[in-house]
Formats: structure tokens, C-alpha cells, sequence
């Protein structure tokens, strides 16, 4: 059967098989599991239940939830009706979410716990229109979802008909989603896509991740969020089971408790599972951290398909045996393969899990393209580990004299709703869609992107500074949590580094240290000199313009919560510079 369409997903799983964990939830302490038919069934009840309320083609419908399988039934009914789904993420506060819904012309909101109807409800305060607001867990005093459900069942003959006429008219360059940028440097914007530019990308990527019928996946960023949607679709297509995870504290947890053979992560993930390996590294002693250690080094020098010989492969073996295949354990025992975007991918986090099999696909995309521009594979030749791979299927790259990266292809955006203006900046001329990345070619066809167009700065020697590559080297320290570096119209790079304070805690237990709080932890002039030997060594691998020659410590992790990352985990460079103005002009006071 021919996929054009989101929802072509139902008629799928419905050619095949039935799929008794199609999507999996954990629900008071056990695995909940829905069929592929439940799938079916409970997405056209919700259609038939939006087309009973009086919605139509081009109605907006916000989600503001955690991941759950309900976020797929709600997701396919609109689509079927030809309504725009306007998925926003649950860490917003109340202002933002009231410029979302104002914008998007949103006429109903489904959220997931109390906690979001609170921030939702204070958003509503300040708009006049009236919206129905719907829950997916049961809260008193607001609308149950399953109203909607009901109302599709007790009018199914009616609206059946008629959802099929609907759903049949719909083209694959319909807009099917609103998605509102993180606005890491400003207001978000909604980017329109269209079916043709979600299917297009999951189709393609399905072909890389190979997932099978029998594979479970475990499902991490938050399916509002591009990326995790992208995975989400493209695991349905290749028929494995699909199991959200609880929150970011459990991960570990779930892993080990459904074995899968793939998930999907950001850069900041994929550092927080090697930070708690190393820890446990360096609890060991004697012989056995010794090997560790050693495991680790060999593991870092990785190059695939025996690319660096006979005798490193037969050290890697050795240390598969006895050190790396404890950490697939410790993730399941099956995982085989993390899809990773979003952000940069430290070079020596994919070149290490590589080496303990486990394959790290390293992608790269935005929000307006769908997301993936270019992906590494997993064949001999397909794959550069250090790069973000080559052009997706369909899709064309070209390098600006500028290094700019440009972007052709299926899984481009319309553009921005509501601005023309914007739609037409995003542009070129000729239609090369502007992606505001630094990248260039390496062997012809495998894209290595450096940085951000806006983020790049000059130095006031004229030099060029390029922060994500630094603060990537620099978050190597087992040390380092976050790091910014700053230093624009200045004579030299610094930066602001936040502590890894798990780390710190157990240096402190070590050194039998006792300290009232991170205030004071982080002006122990042993801890001062921690980080001045750490960037003393890490400056060694950048070149002079680009090394360090200050820093100050913050006494706080950088968290959404707290404003100073996006909901994706990328540094709010804005944000931070505000928040941390004087520490910032201590830093070039003597310059």
C-alpha cells in the first residue's frame, strides 16, 4: 500500500498482523499495553467525536502532555479530519502558552495532569475567545478526553461516512501540524508541515534504524518535540512496539525492564549515561578499574568496520568481554541502536558506544525540516562517526560561500504561520531553504555542521569563535555539566561552567570535605583549582584563539526548569547572559 498521508499508518497496521503492543505505558507499577486495533479503533472514535463537535479541516487542537499512546489517538483523529495538531511541550510557563494559543487560533486544549491544567489555566486568564479544555487523566472539574471518544461511539453511523470523504480528500501537502520552535534566542515560531514532510523523512529513516515486528523501542523525547515524533512514526511503520518511558529519572529503569533493541535520545542523554558509567568506573579498584579505564581509552580511538586493524580489534573483543558488555546490560542487554539529534554530538560519546555496540545514529535537521537533512548509517560507507552523515533520502544539501548550510527536498516546511515576512527570509530566491548552520563536506557527501550561524562571534582581533565546538571538547570533564563560552568584541574566549555537582558530592565524600551548599563548594580554592587544571588540559585540544582564559563557576544546574536550556536541553544563550550579567562583566573587567 502506498503511505502519503500520517494517518496511512492505521491502514497499515491494519494490513498486517494484529500487534498486541503496538503502544505501551507504564501504569501503576505495571506495562499497559494497546493493540494495534485498539489504535485503529479508539483514532477513528476520536475523528467521528471532533467532526460531532462541529470541528473541521484547519482547526487547530492543542496537546500539552507527557508521552502516553493517547497522544497517537488524538494525533491520528485530528489528522483524519483534516485538523492542525499544535503539540507543545509541558515545561512552558504560563505567558508562553498564551502566545501559542493566541497565534495558533487554537479551539481546543488536551492536557495531560494537573499540574499542566494550572499553567494552562492561568494562560486562559488572558484570552477572550472561548476554548474547551479536555484531560487525559481523570481531574476534577475539567472534561475528561474520553467525552470525545463517547460522543465518536454514539454517532459512529453518522459520522463514518462522512470522516471517510474527509479523510480521503486530504493531499499529502495538507498541513497536518503547527510546531512551535524552543525559541532558544527569541519568540517561538510556528512552523507549518505537511504530510508529505513528516512521512517523506519517517519513511526514510526507517530504512536506516531496520527495526523489525518482533523490536521494542523505547520512546524518551517528548513526541511534541520534532525529533521524538519522527521516531514515534517510524517505529510504527516498521511494526515494533513502541514503549514510552515514565520521565528522565527512570530511563534506566525501563530499560532494564523491556530490553529494547532501539531508543531515541539528545546529545545531553547520551552524556548523562556515560557520566553515571564513569562514575561507576571510578568507584572500582585495583585491577578491575584499571581495565575499565583502559576499555575506555581503546574505546575512544574507535573506528568502524576494522578500520583500525587485526590487533586493536582483538584488544576491543577482550574488552567487550569483560567491560563493555556490562554496559549494554545495564541498558537492557539488547539496545543495538540510539537515534541522536537535536543538538551536537560530542565525537568521543559516539565513537565509545560504537565500541560497545552500540550504534549511535548521529542526525542533524530542525523543526522546519521535518527534521532529518542528513543522518549516518549504519553500513560501511554510509557512516563517518564524528560527522552528522549524509542527505536523507530526497533531500539535497549545498555549503553557501558563507559555510552556510541550504536545504532542498520533500521534508521542508511551507513555511511560518501567519508570517509571510519571515517565510520569505527563510528563503532564498531559488527556494534553498535557509537552515542558520555552519557546516562543510568532508569526502564529498558526509555533512560536519560546527555551529550556529548567529551563534558564532568575533574576537576583538577580528578572529572568529565558534562556541558549540568548544563547550562540546570542554563537556568531555567528567566535571563539567553545562558550559558557555562568551567572549564576543572581547580580546578572549571565556566562559560560565556549570558543575556536575553528583561529581563534586562524591569528590567532597572522598576528601571528607564539609560545605553549607554549592555557594561555597564552588569557592573552595580546591575546587578552583579542579576546574583551572580541567581547562588548562582541555585547552590543549583547541586552537590559541579558541582556548579559555577564564571562567567562573555557577552555583546552579542549568535545567529547563530554571530557563537556562530549552525543552530540547540547548543552551537559552540570551537567557543566560542576562541572568548572569555581572558575573559575565566580572569575567572582562580587567580586559
Amino acid at each position: 500500500m502506498k503511505l502519503e498521508r500520517t494517518f496511512d499508518l492505521l491502514a497499515r497496521y491494519e494490513s498486517q498482523p494484529e500487534k498486541e503492543n503496538a503502544l505501551c505505558i507504564k501504569q501503576n507499577g505495571h506495562w499497559k499495553k494497546y493493540s494495534s486495533s485498539d489504535y485503529v479503533e479508539m483514532s477513528h472514535l476520536f475523528c467521528y467525536g471532533l467532526l460531532a463537535l462541529g470541528l473541521g479541516k484547519g482547526d487547530k487542537i492543542m496537546s500539552v502532555t507527557n508521552n502516553r499512546p493517547e497522544w497517537n489517538f488524538v494525533d491520528m483523529g485530528m489528522a483524519m479530519a483534516g485538523i492542525i495538531h499544535v503539540p507543545v511541550f509541558t515545561s512552558l510557563r504560563p505567558d508562553e502558552y498564551q502566545k501559542i494559543i493566541s497565534h495558533s487560533e487554537t479551539r481546543i486544549i488536551l492536557v495531560g495532569d494537573t499540574r499542566i491544567v494550572s499553567h494552562v489555566k492561568s494562560a486562559l486568564e488572558k484570552i477572550e475567545s472561548p476554548l474547551e479544555l479536555f484531560s487525559f487523566d481523570t481531574i476534577p472539574g475539567i472534561r475528561n478526553w474520553k467525552e470525545i471518544i463517547d460522543i465518536g461511539r454514539k454517532n459512529l453511523e453518522q459520522y463514518k461516512g462522512k470522516a471517510a470523504l474527509i479523510r480521503d480528500a486530504i493531499s499529502p501537502d495538507d498541513p497536518v501540524t503547527l510546531i512551535y520552535t524552543s525559541g532558544t534566542t527569541g519568540n517561538p515560531k510556528g512552523v507549518m508541515l505537511t504530510h508529505r514532510n513528516l512521512v517523506s523523512n519517517f519513511l526514510s529513516a526507517a530504512k536506516i534504524f531496520k527495526l523489525k515486528p518482533e523490536d521494542k523501542y523505547l520512546s524518551i523525547l517528548p513526541l511534541c518535540h520534532v525529533g521524538g515524533r519522527l521516531g514515534n512514526y517510524q517505529t510504527q511503520y516498521s511494526m515494533a512496539g513502541i514503549y514510552y518511558s515514565e520521565n528522565m529519572g527512570t530511563i534506566a529503569a525501563n530499560m532494564a525492564e523491556i530490553k529494547p533493541e532501539g531508543f531515541d535520545a539528545v546529545p545531553r542523554i547520551i552524556e548523562k549515561f556515560y557520566s553515571v558509567i564513569i562514575a561507576k568506573g571510578n568507584k572500582l579498584t585495583g585491577i578491575k578499574k584499571k581495565i575499565f579505564f583502559q576499555a575506555v581509552q581503546l574505546g575512544l580511538k574507535y573506528k568502524p568496520f576494522g578500520e583500525n586493524g587485526w590487533f586493536y580489534e582483538q584488544k576491543l573483543k577482550l574488552a567487550d568481554r569483560l567491560v563493555f558488555s556490562k554496559w549494554r546490560q545495564a541498558l537492557g542487554g539488547n539496545v543495538k541502536i540510539a537515534g541522536c539529534g537535536g543538538a551536537s554530538l560530542p565525537q568521543y560519546l559516539e565513537r565509545i558506544f560504537w565500541a560497545a555496540g552500540i550504534k549511535i545514529i548521529n542526525m542533524y535537521g530542525l523543526t522546519e525540516t521535518s527534521p532529518i537533512i542528513t543522518i549516518n548509517g549504519t553500513e560501511k560507507g554510509e557512516v563517518k562517526l564524528g560527522s552528522v552523515g549524509t542527505t536523507i533520502e530526497g533531500v539535497e544539501i549545498k555549503i553557501e560561500d558563507d559555510g552556510e548550510i541550504l536545504c532542498k527536498g520533500p521534508n521542508v516546511t511551507p513555511g511560518y504561520f501567519k508570517d509571510p515576512e519571515l517565510t520569505r527570509l527563510a528563503f532564498t530566491e531559488d527556494g534553498w531553504f535557509c537552515t542558520g548552520d555552519i557546516g562543510h563536506l568532508e569526502e564529498g557527501k558526509f555533512l560536519m555542521v560546527t555551529d550556529r550561524k548567529k551563534e558564532i562571534f568575533k574576537l576583538s582581533n577580528g578572529k572568529f569563535v565558534a562556541p558549540q565546538l568548544i563547550e562540546n571538547i570542554f563537556r568531555e570533564s567528567p566535571y563539567i555539566d553545562q558550559i558557555m563560552v562568551i567572549g564576543e568584541h572581547q580580546k578572549f574566549p571565556s566562559a560560565l561552567i556549570s558543575p556536575d555537582f553528583r561529581v563534586l558530592e562524591e569528590w567532597k565524600k572522598t576528601e571528607k570535605i564539609t560545605v553549607s551548599g554549592n555557594e561555597e563548594l564552588i569557592r573552595l580554592p580546591a575546587v578552583q583549582a579542579i576546574f583551572s587544571s580541567e581547562v588548562e588540559k582541555l585547552n590543549k585540544k583547541l586552537n590559541p584563539v579558541e582556548r579559555i582564559h577564564r571562567i567562573r563557576l555557577v552555583p546552579n544546574e542549568w535545567t529547563p526548569a530554571s530557563g537556562e536550556l530549552s525543552p530540547t536541553l540547548k543552551l537559552k544563550r540570551l537567557f543566560i547572559q542576562e541572568k548572569y550579567k555581572e558575573l559575565i562583566d566580572q569575567i572582562f573587567m580587567k580586559n
